[in-house]
């Protein structure tokens, strides 16, 4: 049994990983009550192969279903009665079942947690129900623009990757899913090599340990390797049509992966763009022109890969506009270094906005654990509050050199636009 102790500013940071490969990570914050959980599976919608599309997000969803000890109103009502909550996600790389409980109830807590990753009772009348669910929630993605232009953006970037498919897969593939696929895709994928559990607020960690190892049992390895990022081409537009009268547009570029010590500033690039209502991006399209209600930038990071885009919604007289003012920016940060003034503000931005994030114990559970999935690190608020300041002008200009090539472009619409909408742009 490994153990690692870092006392940072803020709290105490403790991880073990037990003979079975299994890791439990904590900071214990003392100033609260609450503690937030995870059980973190590093696996999600890349790790499926085309068949697959959807199972990932599928089980996640019908675990609460029921298990060998709980039905599914017993599952629902165990910790709201208590004033918690029980919820999970799917990402594309990730499954986090997840809970938030006075600390006075982490017991409780654990238990239900164990019960439903590993005593999930999935049978075929469950799983089939789920998959109606599931199929309105993938219309209801479908009939919002501004959340469906992701996944058409997704598509135009990696092309057939697994990592430009929906997470939620769609309706043809998932009535083809089986209960013996789902049981195998469990028993290849749910392993302790690839499982962290990850606590934060008024905790013991030495509790933690005693906790998982009585309630938690995991078939041990690894999971299955999924396929390495790539494109299928360094540049694709994609122009899908509706009815609507606004036009929901997203374009993207190559940027760095997780673990990349660019990223911190790959984070103020993105937060000088479109990380505000004081971003360039917001003022000159919004304020200053009046051409759209939304826009905004974001990254994705991947353990091996990484991209930033632009998001816009517009009416489609003004969408050209929009796309030339975001073209001169980014064109912009490859040619001028941003001013000192300028970039302090949008650092001590950012440095606000994550110590923020840091006074909940479920961004600092989140936070905990993506670190060690993604770099099996750890990296206190105050370690990357340094490395916020450390950003200067001259590494943005750097990586805003190497990131904005319009050969590498990916872009996306959604609505009345075609190519003659965007023309001479690029």
């Amino acid at each position: 049994m490994a153990k690692r102790r870092t006392v940072s500013d803020t709290a105490l940071y403790e991880k073990t990983t037990l003979k079975s490969g299994l890791r439990v990570i904590t900071e214990r914050m003392p100033s609260v009550r609450s503690i937030s959980l995870g059980v973190w599976i590093d696996v999600g919608s890349r790790n499926e192969s085309d068949p697959e599309g959807g199972i990932t997000h599928l089980i996640e969803h019908a675990v609460f279903k029921g298990t060998r000890n709980r039905t599914a109103r017993e599952i629902a009502a165990s910790l709201e009665s208590i004033g918690g909550s029980l919820n999970a996600f799917t990402s594309k790389e990730q499954t986090c079942y997840n809970a938030r409980i006075l600390d006075e109830h982490l017991e409780m807590a654990i238990d239900v947690l164990a019960d439903l990753v590993c005593n999930a009772s999935l049978t075929p009348l469950n799983i089939g129900r789920e998959k109606m669910v599931i199929n309105e929630e993938i219309k209801e993605v479908q009939d919002t623009p501004s959340e469906h232009i992701h996944d058409i953006f997704a598509r135009a970037y990696w092309g057939d990757h697994p990592l430009g498919r929906p997470i939620m897969g769609k309706t043809s593939t998932l009535a083809k899913i089986k209960r013996s696929a789902v049981l195998s895709y469990i028993k290849s994928n749910y392993r302790t090599g690839a499982i962290v559990i990850a606590a934060a607020g008024s905790l013991s960690h030495r509790k933690l340990i005693r906790l998982v190892r009585d309630k938690f049992c995991f078939n041990e390895g690894i999971p299955q390797p999924f396929l390495q990022a790539r494109r299928a081409t360094p540049r694709n537009i994609i122009f899908e049509t509706n009815n609507n009268n606004q036009i929901h547009l997203c374009l993207g570029y190559p940027s760095v992966e997780y673990a990349n010590t660019e990223k911190i500033t790959a984070l103020v690039m993105q937060a000088y763009l479109g990380g505000g209502m004081s971003s360039v991006l917001f003022q000159k399209i919004r304020e200053e022109k009046g051409l759209a209600y939304s826009v905004y930038t974001f990254n994705e990071f991947y353990r091996d890969a990484g991209l930033t885009g632009t998001y816009i919604a517009a009416d489609r007289k003004n969408l050209k506009s929009c796309v030339q003012i975001t073209v001169k920016e980014l064109d912009r940060l490859k040619k001028r270094r941003l001013p000192t003034q300028k970039l302090d503000l949008i650092k001590a931005q950012l440095k606000g906005q994550l110590t923020l994030g840091m006074e909940s114990t479920y961004g600092r559970m989140n936070r905990l654990a993506r670190m060690e999935l993604m770099t099996g690190n750890y990296y206190s608020l105050k370690d990357t509050l340094k490395a916020i300041d450390k950003v200067d002008s001259t590494a943005i200009l750097g990586l805003a050199n190497r990131v904005f090539d319009h050969s590498q472009l990916a872009l996306a619409t959604l609505g009345a636009a075609t190519k003659s909408t965007i023309r001479d742009v690029f």
